[in-house]
């Protein structure tokens, strides 16, 4: 999904994007694969789009952050945890983003959530 600002002075297109809450014309979180650059440079134009969580994937770390404040004074902050999708095990995510087979991934998941 191409993101734009209402003015539409900046687009910006996520890996993933996901609207959580029902009826939001925004993506709650957007997820970046970094494989040679971008990164953290990106959050400018997700701040611009105020699309308030964006995790980052790059050489098998995940980054999590989370937009505070209004108006002029919006940024973005690292987070430890999704403050989007509480209660979400980043730990068991991570090791199952690193299972080659993407059958495997899901089952370790699935299961891990069960746990």
């Amino acid at each position: 999904m191409t993101l734009e600002n209402e003015a539409g002075s900046v687009k910006q297109e996520a890996d993933e994007s996901y609207r959580l809450v029902p009826g939001r014309s925004r993506p709650d979180l957007a997820i970046e694969i970094v494989f040679s650059s971008g990164g953290i440079n990106k959050l400018e134009a997700y701040k611009r789009l105020k699309i308030p969580e964006v995790w980052f994937w790059e050489d098998g770390v995940l980054e999590l952050y989370h937009l505070r404040g209004e108006g002029a004074d919006l940024q973005y902050d690292r987070i430890a945890q999704s403050e989007a999708i509480e209660g979400m095990d980043l730990t068991l995510l991570t090791s199952c983003i690193l299972i080659v087979n993407h059958v495997d991934a899901i089952q370790t998941f699935r299961a891990g959530l069960r746990e």
